[in-house]
């Protein structure tokens, strides 16, 4: 017998114990987040709630700091209050007084403007207090939660303050916040500005999308299993649907969507996105590193499908019914100019210039006012060379299909043929489904909550870089500039799926839309 099987026959291992180590998740160290646009919605309906909800979980370290920022004439207290009300309306783990009690010691807040210098020296002030407090060990996050126009002048007053530039040892992360940029001049304009300031390595640019559990098991589907390998290539998929839908309009956010659109709003980040994760090629490891340089290998390779009249579709909603409820179009909406061009629906037509995908392609739609709130990937097989059944019992017969669901029914589902009970031969889809709601124990966590921890562990796997902002312009660029010089978009009735010229777009090549 070996040393090492002596070893273990004396101290046996505990199976349990191995099981719950290798669960164990990884917990922040001491470090403060300030958060600047914190009186903004994505702060009080998803940043603060997150962060009590990771203090609840255990995953944020006793010597944590949160700090607000905005043009407010608030004491602690009164920010404290309003960070109490956020957690209560929306934090999605149970209210607990000892948790709240020991995270709110930590809670501050600095007034200021973002062109104020004495502000931000106030703020550099109140981040040392907490480094001798509540030993936060000089770790500072800087959320802006802000309009990207104000990006520069808050990077340079944090330069400016000092506090860009850590002690030896410690750490200065910034997180930014989409739209990155509304072109590719902008956007590389914006990583220069940021950039300047802090390294990349120090940057996090946050795609909700990217932080959600479904999305992440695509690499899981993809990679952990061999069943799908050999099919995940050009030689059975057909195409590929990628499609964000909401049943939602636009009335009170005019501010911020007109003039932007549902192209720069999703498929520049979400929807390419999820395209790279779905067509990479499997990485030497699940680093950081490897998983962004696959990514970017994906987007060098994408190109549009000409031209882009027929390969492209916009639209924007008109009146209609939704859920049983008349509502107006984009042009009555509140706010909105009764001439605005601006889209609601965007479809594209893509490729990927690869060995694996040559000839397959990717069509990505998102929309508002849709038939109904979806976001799924859908490779869609080709049809088997022969069928030797009676053509008239296989009528109902459509391609396999392998539909990942994103949101809001997360899971994955397959759908092939099969005969029907009886004593013909009659086949027709049916479906095998995986749901994450009833597979597993434990609730997901929500897309912040795995991102912000994310920034503080300084774990950038699921946060795009410079590369990645700029190959998703270049390949959007072309096709807004063409919908800037060519009239306007579609009308589409609220609850329908789309324009017109969508359909027309895939059935020019004697495809169509799957129906969620």
């Amino acid at each position: 017998m070996s040393v090492t099987a002596a070893e273990e026959w004396r101290n046996p291992r505990n199976p349990l114990r191995d099981k719950r180590d290798k669960r164990m998740p990884r917990i922040a160290g001491p470090c403060a987040v300030v958060i600047f646009g914190v009186t903004g919605d994505l702060s009080r309906k998803k940043l603060m709630p997150a962060i009590y909800d990771l203090a609840n979980r255990g995953l944020l370290p006793p010597n944590f700091g949160l700090v607000g920022f905005a043009r407010r004439d608030w004491a602690d207290e009164d920010f404290g209050q309003v960070v109490y009300e956020a957690v209560r309306d929306h934090a999605r783990t149970p209210f607990r007084q000892e948790v709240w009690d020991r995270l709110a010691e930590g809670f501050r807040f600095v007034p200021g403007t973002f062109d104020d210098p004495e502000a931000f020296a106030r703020l550099a002030a109140t981040l040392t207090q907490l480094d001798t407090e509540r030993g936060t060990g000089g770790n500072h996050a800087f959320y802006l939660s802000i309009p990207p126009k104000t990006f520069p002048a808050v990077c340079e007053q944090l330069h400016a303050s000092g506090l860009a530039d850590p002690r030896p040892g410690r750490w200065s992360r910034v997180v930014i916040e989409k739209p990155f940029g509304h072109d590719l001049a902008s956007a590389r304009e914006l990583n220069r500005v940021v950039n300047r300031v802090f390294p990349e390595e120090s940057v996090f640019r946050i795609d909700h999308y990217l932080g959600k559990e479904t999305v992440q098991n695509i690499l899981a589907l993809r990679f952990a299993n061999q069943l799908f390998d050999p099919i995940w290539n050009a030689h059975y998929v057909d195409h590929v649907q990628i499609t964000m839908a909401e049943d939602i309009g636009l009335g009170g956010r005019a501010g911020y969507y007109d003039g932007i659109g549902a192209a720069r709003d999703v498929i520049q980040n979400h929807l390419l996105q999820l395209l790279a994760l779905t067509a990479m090629e499997e990485p030497v490891s699940f680093g950081p590193s490897q998983l962004q340089v696959e990514k970017i290998k994906v987007l060098s390779a994408l190109r549009l499908v000409g031209p882009l009249e027929q390969t492209t579709a916009r639209g924007q909603y008109v009146a209609g019914w939704q859920g049983g409820e008349q509502v107006v179009g984009l042009l009555e909406e509140e706010g909105f100019a009764h001439d605005s061009v601006t889209e609601t629906f965007a479809a594209l037509t893509l490729e990927v210039d690869t060995r694996r995908w040559a000839g397959v392609p990717f069509y990505l739609r998102t929309g508002k006012r849709l038939g109904r709130r979806v976001t799924e990937i859908a490779l869609v097989f080709k049809r088997a060379p022969h069928l030797p059944f009676d053509a008239t019992m296989t009528n109902e017969l459509g391609k396999n299909a392998l539909v990942i669901r994103v949101q809001p029914d997360e899971g994955i589902t397959l759908r092939f043929g099969s005969k029907v009970p009886g004593h013909l031969m009659e086949v027709r889809d049916v479906n095998m489904d995986f749901s994450y709601g009833s597979a597993f124990a434990e609730d997901s966590p929500e897309a912040y909550e795995r991102l912000i921890l994310d920034v503080l562990l300084g774990e950038p796997s699921l946060f795009p870089v410079n590369a990645e902002v700029e190959l998703s312009w270049e390949i959007l660029d072309p096709v807004l500039d063409r919908w800037a010089a060519h009239g306007r978009p579609d009308p589409y009735p609220a609850g329908s799926w789309g324009p017109e010229s969508a359909v027309r777009m895939l059935a020019r090549t004697g495809r169509e839309w799957r129906r969620p």
